[in-house]
């Protein structure tokens, strides 16, 4: 053997523990923990970060030492809770011996939450990751720094060379991730199982694959400059969309690290993609869910404003209406005024459906037979191209809800659908049984537990990226001016989040739309529906009535509806006027009054005062919202405008 062929051999024999030194270098810069034990469960391997999370004393992790030990001392400190140490240690050991994948978080004694994830090694052991995720369930910045060093770490872990080549990918491929590497030429050169899970490509094989083929011509364009950066010794890290096999589209992060030669020339890549489709899912929906809040907020302050502007002019062109029948004018001027100021207190009341202050008569409706009750209202007024099926399961699905709102926004979503589908299509309602746990409701922005979710689903021309982050915002709309107030889907949304659920969209261009609502749960499911009681005729002289409200024009249009019902009426503007009158009035038939008032005391507290104390026969609230969680219990309450008919109703249900 020459010279130059010794001095080779003694470089290669050299090189697994370069390697290993190397390796070991990387993972104790890693802040995640990393243990590696064998079949025999001794520790093989390891990292500074594993005794640091654990809190293990020095010494404690050493080539050989077994799993039983970390175990016991864990034990005798109070990690695992009460209880007799051995048997607790017993029982995790009996439980490692099995040798089965493992994913949980748990709380140490000090407040660390860690989250631990183990995968088995088949023949060889298993390794686990400790993370601690403490700081990164609320905060976007966190979630952005634990990926960028789990992304650190698991391409670290691509250069990886142990002394068996299974084991490292036994290792690579129980990462729940796309790791590969590609040399300076852009060839592959390792590729683990997620990229034939993805693309059902054959990674024993990795020189033969091409990026291009995979992805596709466009995706391909969009990555390329990045892998042209890390080519010339870059690190790059950027997001962008895919489609896998199966024809899901998916959002990605893939991080390109180059690899650089002994003499500073870059010899290859390390590419490490996560699938990041639902952690972009929660922060849109946690962003839209903010902004539809803001919305509604101003929404229905100014809704408020615009129902005291609307009462006043809607009473005083009906009180001049009634004095001027004869009045050629009426029809001329005033008629199309008043109907013109009803239009815009319809407009407004949509307006508050959104903001979440619309009354709602909730009660127990089985949302299978509410399906299939809005399938027949809404089967003939479809064209006949369009398909409607109803998807329910045999049992009752309960749900406490206003059954009449339901049933609205789901006919709206199932025009909305009609319009999507315009050559025709197909158009399903679905409700099933479900479960939300915390995670899952955090995204959705509601509370976790047993609910009912409503699909309503067709296969029409979809939407776009924007269309889906505006669909819920007042006066948004796709049709046609004059073709509608862009207020039908904001309704429906500010109608599920009062009734406490909420709504998810997927959609994309030429891919139908599912829109799903999550309801809460409820065990009855009757479906009862309250009617209104019929106006009663109007009497004679009733007594006296308290009229309180803050805005003069207000109280004189209401004044005038009460003097027409046979009431004398009393005036306050405040509610310490107010309550000054009733202790100092008796026999009042009735109070009438503004909710939002200035000076400390609104008209709830005149409203329970005047009840608590029996000083008013009939007590009714009033108000340019709807009465919310904080009503007053057995009080009628009227959103203005209200019609005289409206209110004789409330009057009516006082003394019910």
């Amino acid at each position: 053997m020459r010279d130059n062929e010794f001095a080779a051999a003694a470089v290669e024999d050299a090189a697994p523990l370069a390697r290993y030194q190397t390796l070991q270098a990387g993972l104790d810069r890693l802040d995640q923990g990393l243990s590696i034990f064998d079949a025999n469960l001794r520790l093989v391997a390891w990292n500074r970060a594993y005794e640091r999370l654990l809190d293990f004393p020095p010494g404690m992790a050493s080539i050989g030492t077994p799993f039983e030990t970390f175990i016991l001392y864990n034990a005798r400190r109070g990690e695992y809770g009460p209880g007799d140490p051995d048997a607790l240690v017993a029982e995790r050991v009996a439980a490692a011996r099995t040798f089965k994948a493992h994913d949980l978080e748990r709380t140490r004694p000090d407040g660390c939450v860690l989250h631990i994830h183990g995968e088995p090694l088949p023949g060889h052991g298993f390794v686990t990751l400790y993370s601690d995720v403490t700081a990164q369930r609320n905060a976007e910045r966190t979630i952005r720094q634990q990926n960028a060093e789990l992304e650190s770490r698991v391409v670290a872990r691509t250069a990886e060379l142990v002394s068996s080549e299974q084991r490292m990918r036994l290792v690579m491929d129980s990462i729940p991730a796309l790791v590969a590497y590609f040399d300076k030429r852009r060839g592959y050169g390792y590729l683990n199982r997620g990229y034939h899970e993805w693309f059902r490509i054959d990674t024993t094989r990795p020189e033969t694959v091409s990026a291009r083929a995979f992805l596709g011509d466009e995706v391909y364009a969009l990555v390329k400059p990045n892998v042209l950066r890390a080519v010339a010794g870059e690190s790059v890290t950027f997001e962008y969309e895919l489609v896998i096999h199966t024809g899901e589209r998916r959002a990605v992060r893939t991080s390109l690290v180059p690899e650089f030669a002994s003499d500073g020339t870059v010899a290859g890549c390390f590419e490490l993609t996560f699938d990041i489709t639902e952690q972009k899912r929660a922060q849109e929906l946690l962003a839209r869910t903010q902004k539809l809040e803001s919305l509604g907020h101003l929404t229905g302050g100014l809704a408020h404003d615009f129902n005291n502007i609307l009462t006043v002019v809607i009473g005083n062109l009906a009180a001049l209406k009634d004095a001027h029948p004869d009045d050629p004018n009426v029809p001329e001027y005033i008629q199309p005024a008043l109907d013109a100021s009803r239009r815009g207190a319809d407009l407004v009341k949509g307006l508050m459906r959104f903001a979440r202050r619309q009354p709602l008569q909730a009660g127990a409706v089985d949302a299978a037979a509410l399906l299939r009750s809005v399938e027949g209202l809404v089967r003939h007024s479809l064209p006949e191209r369009i398909h409607l099926g109803v998807d329910v399961e045999a049992q009752p699905l309960g749900i406490w809800i206003d059954a009449a709102q339901l049933e609205q926004a789901i006919l709206n979503m199932v025009l909305n659908a009609r319009d999507a589908m315009p050559s025709g299509g197909k158009v399903t309602l679905r409700a099933r049984p479900a479960h939300l746990d915390a995670d899952a409701a955090a995204a959705l922005q509601t509370t976790s537990g047993d609910c009912v979710r409503i699909d309503v689903q067709d296969n029409g021309c979809g939407m776009d990226a924007r269309t889906m982050a505006h669909m819920f915002e007042p006066f948004f709309t796709t049709k046609q001016p004059g073709s509608g107030t862009g207020l039908g889907m904001a309704m429906v949304y500010g109608f599920i989040k009062q009734s406490g659920g909420a709504i998810d969209v997927r959609s994309q261009p030429g891919g139908g739309t599912t829109i799903s609502l999550w309801l809460p749960a409820s065990e009855r499911t009757g479906a009862d529906r309250q009617v209104p009681a019929a106006a009663p005729e109007a009497p004679g002289r009733r007594g006296l009535a308290l009229l309180v409200d803050d805005d003069a024009q207000v109280r004189r249009v209401v004044r005038r509806t009460l003097l027409d019902m046979g009431y004398a009426v009393l005036e306050a503007d405040s509610g310490v006027e107010a309550l000054a009158l009733l202790q100092q009035t008796s026999d009042i038939a009735l109070l009438l009054s503004d909710v939002a008032m200035p000076g400390g005391v609104d008209g709830r507290e005149v409203a329970a005062t005047a009840r608590q104390l029996h000083l008013a026969h009939a007590v009714v609230l009033m108000s340019g919202n709807a009465a919310g969680d904080r009503a007053v219990a057995g009080v009628p309450w009227l959103v203005k405008p209200f019609t005289p008919a409206q209110l004789a109703d409330a009057i009516e249900a006082c003394r019910a």
